[in-house]
């Protein structure tokens, strides 16, 4: 494939590309705002089996953002 041909490629654009990003929260307030008489017992157990494990994703990117400031303050305060 030419120069032409990867640039063709590039330039194509997906329905995806086109849809606006969802805001920072917005699938929090959707979770808050759902209606859990709807759901039955089984399937509210699974709803907090999933929400345990994105507050673990939650928790291991918190301890990955504070060991990364850690070793930065560690590297600009060696002479210090």
């Amino acid at each position: 494939m030419g120069f032409f041909g990867v640039l063709a490629k590039e330039a194509t654009m997906t329905f995806e590309d086109l849809e606006p990003r969802p805001q920072r929260g917005a699938a929090m307030a959707a979770l808050g705002r759902e209606d859990l008489d709807l759901y039955s017992v089984d399937e509210l157990g699974e709803r907090i089996e999933a929400l345990e494990a994105e507050i673990a994703r939650a928790r291991a990117a918190i301890a990955g953002k504070a060991a990364k400031k850690s070793a930065a303050d560690a590297l600009f305060n060696f002479g210090n």
